[in-house]
């Protein structure tokens, strides 16, 4: 069986972007942070099931749980930087998105002892806007992003780019390893995880990866820890469509990814994009 990358993206319910309208930054230190607790749950579900797999880890969270981050890579997990505090990519400069990228590494490394050689932006935001990114995580030493969601979305996308790992113009030896899509009826289909897996049938995504997988692929799947929590607080001022995507199926949602994970073969995102490296 093809081994697929199981990923975890370590922030708060109040980080998402679907709230960046909605809940100030300056007020995330008053709010209920259940990132810790939903956390170890994660690493008690893969622990059950014997797997690993990549905690990409905003810096925000990790110099405030800083024990967590410990016990993420204790139990055998791999860390990765999401970025400091979930700024998208395309918001930013060149300058800007490289000192973010300096100053996350460093806090998780510190943190952890463990060396940081992934990145994925916050809300796959690095597309055709930001056409020096790759650019700039090849000179920071990085070995592999996993940025890119190659779809149509109303909050990212690069529907360009391609589906699979490629090498980025300018970024030296940097892996590109895209979020999973699936094609149906000529169309590219997002089914990487997140929302689409907690909303959609469990079908779904099993198709999908099973599609990906007959093409001698792995499947690039992710989540967030707010997403096994159905008792985190409501905002209640957020559009009626971002409050509908974020609270969702949140009660079903653990159990379905202990169906997926019992499904397939898994690892870290540095392992797959190891093994795909071999394939350029």
């Amino acid at each position: 069986m093809v081994r697929n990358a199981l990923s975890v993206d370590v922030e708060d319910w109040f980080h998402v972007g679907a709230f960046e309208n909605s809940i100030r930054r300056e007020d995330w230190n008053g709010l209920d942070c259940r990132v810790e607790r939903n956390t170890d749950f994660i690493l008690g579900m893969f622990d059950d099931a014997g797997v690993k797999g990549t905690f990409f880890t905003l810096g925000w969270v990790a110099e405030r749980y800083p024990q967590m981050m410990r016990r993420i890579v204790d139990q055998g997990h791999e860390v990765a930087s999401h970025g400091y505090d979930h700024k998208r990519v395309f918001t930013m400069q060149a300058e800007e998105f490289a000192a973010d990228l300096a100053k996350t590494r460093t806090l998780l490394e510190d943190v952890t002892g463990q060396a940081v050689t992934g990145y994925r932006a916050p809300s796959f935001s690095i597309d055709k806007r930001t056409p020096w990114a790759h650019e700039a995580l090849g000179e920071a030493g990085y070995a592999y992003s996993s940025s890119v969601a190659p779809v149509v979305h109303d909050h990212y996308g690069w529907p360009e780019a391609p589906r699979y790992a490629f090498v980025p113009k300018n970024s030296g030896s940097l892996l590109e390893l895209p979020v999973t899509t699936a094609r149906f009826a000529g169309r590219t289909l997002a089914a990487g995880g997140g929302g689409f897996f907690r909303m959609l049938p469990y079908a779904f995504s099993r198709w999908a990866i099973r599609q990906v997988n007959a093409e001698q692929r792995p499947a690039i799947l992710y989540f967030h820890p707010w997403e096994i929590d159905p008792g985190q607080p409501r905002v209640a001022n957020a559009p009626i469509k971002s409050k509908l995507r974020h609270y969702t199926n949140l009660s079903v949602m653990a159990d379905k990814l202990r169906r997926l994970i019992k499904d397939f073969e898994w690892t870290t995102v540095s392992q797959v994009a190891a093994e795909q490296a071999k394939t350029l």
